[in-house]
């Protein structure tokens, strides 16, 4: 599997909206090519602070999702209710544990 793992500041008061935007794209999943699962942690210390991690089955389903142009209009959507671009760290996943 392949994919990245995100830190996202949300603007004050907009967690919410920034929610069903992700509802909107999350409705969408099981007819993105590849797509596994995606996770969104909200921390303890901010909770405007978010850590989101995104899988997919393997590297080259994860940059044709990367780079379709309707990825980046829901990004565009998502982009709109955060302080500052996401700090993404993408990456194999060398390990996955499920129980």
């Amino acid at each position: 599997m392949y994919g990245t793992v995100a830190r996202m500041k949300v603007k004050a008061g907009e967690v919410e909206q920034l929610q069903k935007t992700m509802q909107d794209w999350d409705a969408q999943g099981s007819s993105v090519e590849g797509a596994v699962a995606t996770y969104i942690y909200q921390t303890d210390n901010d909770p405007n602070e978010l850590i989101m991690a995104v899988l997919f089955k393997d590297k080259k389903t994860y940059m044709a999702n990367a780079d379709d142009p309707t990825t980046d209009e829901w990004f565009q959507r998502v982009r709109a209710h955060l302080e500052a671009d996401p700090e993404w760290n993408d990456g194999e996943v060398i390990i996955a544990q499920q129980y």
